[in-house]
């Protein structure tokens, strides 16, 4: 999965930026106590450990 492909599920399921600094996003949503760090770097591949934590803070499978 490349980083833009899990930004877009983010913001799929509601989440959005909450604010940005050089590459690193963070994403977060009302209701959601924390916000979802995801350092973005466009068309790259997001290593496999760190898309399930990705996903795994974000509540997503």
């Amino acid at each position: 999965m490349r980083f833009s492909e899990v930004t877009r599920l983010l913001e799929k399921h509601g989440f959005r930026i909450v604010k940005q600094k050089g590459s690193i996003r963070y994403y977060g949503k009302p209701g959601w106590p924390r916000l979802i760090r995801v350092d973005y770097h466009g068309p790259k591949e997001v290593p496999t450990g760190t898309c399930h934590s990705i996903l795994k803070a974000a509540g997503l499978r």
